[in-house]
């Protein structure tokens, strides 16, 4: 199975499995606070182009025009129910519309905004060369990242000069071992990691 195949029939079956829990997951974002149930944010894919990337609402509105960044326990633009969606990484799965449009792959570099995209280096700048995914090794290792980013002073000079750049080496590394048997190990280990 090729993994554009791979990617259309598991992002189909989750999104039909998941019909009735999204619809649970909307109506307790609706009662929580004010604003759509989706949050849509542009981010950079393959071949450096830009895409808008679904998550189910976690922030107050507009709280990107504050920050990029989320970081940790003391944000206070996460709303009730967002703390549960994040901590669980159920905001991310409205992805798996990405992933049957084609934006992004189940597996494969977290994608990013344009902002911190402009930053790469030459090196770097080659994780743009596949489709971007929902989770990859840097997802599993940084789960954390949140909570890395609340402890530092300044939490965006942390995350461009220590974790981008941790990341972006998985990322590379990802892409020198890519593969189906790669992919299922990723997917299996995420699944671990969320229930840990």
């Amino acid at each position: 199975m090729g993994k554009r195949l791979f990617d259309i029939f598991f992002s189909l079956i989750g999104l039909i499995i998941l019909f009735i829990p999204f619809l649970i997951i909307a109506i307790l974002i609706s009662i929580d606070s004010t604003g759509g149930v989706f949050y849509k944010q542009t981010r950079v894919g393959k071949d450096a182009i830009d895409f808008g990337l679904f998550k189910f609402r976690s922030m107050s509105s507009d709280s990107d025009k504050s920050g990029l960044l989320t970081v940790g326990g003391r944000d206070s633009r996460i709303t009730k129910i967002g703390y549960s969606l994040r901590k669980y990484k159920i905001d991310e799965l409205p992805q798996l519309i990405n992933v049957l449009c084609g934006d992004m792959s189940l597996v494969g570099p977290r994608p990013e905004v344009r902002k911190y995209v402009d930053l790469y280096n030459s090196e770097q700048k080659n994780v743009l060369s596949i489709k971007p995914g929902i989770t990859d090794y840097a997802s599993i290792e940084y789960s954390n990242e949140n909570e890395l980013l609340g402890n530092a002073i300044n939490p965006e000079e942390v995350y461009i000069n220590e974790i981008m750049p941790a990341k972006l080496k998985l990322n590379l590394k990802y892409i020198a071992e890519k593969g189906f048997g790669t992919d299922l190990k990723i997917v299996f280990r995420t699944i671990k990691k969320i229930v840990r």
